[in-house]
C-alpha cells in the first residue's frame, strides 16, 4: 500500500552578517504549537521554482530583497497527521545561503509569521526555536543551533 502524505515545497534563506542571523518568528494556527523563531522563506506557489519563491517570501517576511549565494541543501521534515482522520505530512525544504542587496527590515503583517529580528549568533541558544534552524546549522557544519550559538559565544569572548 503507498504512503499518502501530504506534501508542502518550501525555500528559505540562511542570512547571516555582523555574528547576527536573520530570523522570522512563526506564529502557528496548529494546536499545541507555540511561536518560535525560524529561517526567513516559506511555500513555493504554483509554477514557482525553489529560488524564486526564497527571494519572494524572505521580502514578503522582512521587507529585503536578496540574493542567493549558494544551495545549502534539500531537507525533508515529517509531521504526523493533526487528527485520526488526518495524513502525514511531509515540508520539503530547499535552503540557501543568501545575502541582502536592498530594503529596510520590517516584520509581516497578516502572514505566518510576526516579527522579523536580527538574532546574535551567540544568543541562538537562548531563543525558541523551531528545527529548520537546526538543520541550517547542520548545513554550516555545525552540530546543531546550540553548538553554532556556542562557537559564536567563544568567538566573542576572544
Amino acid at each position: 500500500m503507498p504512503l499518502v502524505m501530504d506534501t508542502r515545497p518550501a525555500a528559505y534563506a540562511v542570512i547571516i552578517e555582523d555574528d547576527k542571523i536573520l530570523l522570522t518568528r512563526w506564529v502557528p494556527t496548529l494546536a499545541g504549537y507555540q511561536p518560535g523563531w525560524t529561517l526567513p522563506g516559506g511555500g513555493l506557489e504554483v509554477g514557482e521554482q525553489p529560488l524564486e519563491a526564497m527571494g519572494r517570501e524572505v521580502f514578503e517576511e522582512t521587507g529585503y530583497r536578496v540574493k542567493a549565494d549558494q544551495l545549502l541543501g534539500v531537507h525533508a521534515a515529517y509531521f504526523e497527521a493533526d487528527d485520526p482522520q488526518g495524513r502525514p505530512f511531509c515540508a520539503f525544504r530547499t535552503i540557501y545561503r543568501a545575502h541582502r542587496v536592498s530594503g529596510s527590515l520590517r516584520s509581516e503583517t497578516q502572514g505566518s509569521t510576526d516579527l522579523a529580528q536580527w538574532v546574535a549568533l551567540k544568543d541562538l541558544a537562548d531563543h525558541f526555536y523551531y528545527s529548520l534552524v537546526d538543520e541550517a546549522a547542520r548545513l554550516l557544519g555545525y552540530r546543531d543551533a546550540v553548538d553554532l550559538s556556542s562557537f559564536y559565544r567563544k568567538k566573542a569572548q576572544g
